[in-house]
């Protein structure tokens, strides 16, 4: 069967949180189809295992490149998008990055609850902000959020990770409007119980207990997830604005 023809060539990517799980396959999955994309992570050196996925791509794939960014800091955001406009347009915005610190509602303090709406949705807004002129002024991009089920329909101990979640969609809806007259379509993907570093380590009855409620039977993959962002990129996409697509196996049906 021959090789289809790349999706994304000339394009450019940023995938935020990009240094494992759903962010890295989003990151692959893009430069597969010949996007550049600048991959960020909090660290130094984080998305070094990322870089070497896309430079082990077959001919034809996209260059990578790790940019360090703390995107609830809107110093680091700015320097982010410095770096990633020199090089020409943003076609395609991936605001993956994300936090969590659960815990019961009573015992959840302000620090706790303030921690991830700074990262989750503030840094969201912030890293939006700086490329949305661009895209705007370009006349065209796509801005994909990943959210969560939990923004749905919320979750015992998570009461700031879902409220953050949750404010994504409000946040996605809301720009879908007023960029939709400029071509910026804005697009939210709500993942379900997807095997990440986080959720393998769950004690092996909750794991089970999750899967009995899926109707698929089985969790997802991160490659899951990439695949519908990067059909949300594409020009199969091109009249999905302000939605939220749930990928979850059937599970909050």
């Amino acid at each position: 069967m021959a090789a289809s023809t790349p999706r994304f060539p000339g394009k450019t990517a940023v995938v935020t949180g990009a240094s494992r799980g759903i962010g890295r396959a989003i990151a692959v999955a893009l430069a597969a189809e010949g996007a550049r994309v600048f991959c960020t992570s909090t660290k130094a050196g984080g998305c070094d295992a990322t870089l070497a996925a896309i430079a082990a791509l077959p001919a034809g794939a996209g260059e990578a490149h790790a940019v360090t960014c703390d995107v609830g800091d809107a110093a680091s955001v700015e320097q982010l998008a410095k770096t990633a406009l020199a090089a020409g347009n943003v076609d395609f915005l991936i605001n993956n990055a994300g936090v969590t610190r659960d815990g019961l509602f009573l015992r959840m303090g302000a620090d706790d609850f303030d921690a991830v709406l700074q990262t989750n949705l503030r840094g969201t807004f912030l890293v939006c902000k700086a490329f949305a002129r661009a895209m705007a002024k370009a006349r065209g991009g796509r801005i994909v959020s990943i959210g969560s089920v939990v923004g749905l329909t919320g979750n015992s101990g998570q009461a700031n990770y879902a409220a953050s979640k949750a404010g994504l969609i409000g946040l996605s809806k809301s720009l879908a409007q007023e960029f939709a007259g400029r071509g910026v379509l804005c697009n939210v993907v709500a993942p379900g119980f997807i095997t990440t570093d986080m959720t393998v380590d769950l004690p092996a009855d909750v794991q089970a207990a999750m899967q009995q409620r899926i109707p698929l039977e089985r969790p997802g993959s991160p490659e899951e997830i990439a695949g519908v962002v990067a059909f949300l990129c594409s020009d199969a996409a091109s009249y999905i604005t302000g939605q939220t697509l749930v990928v979850d196996g059937g599970m909050t049906m």
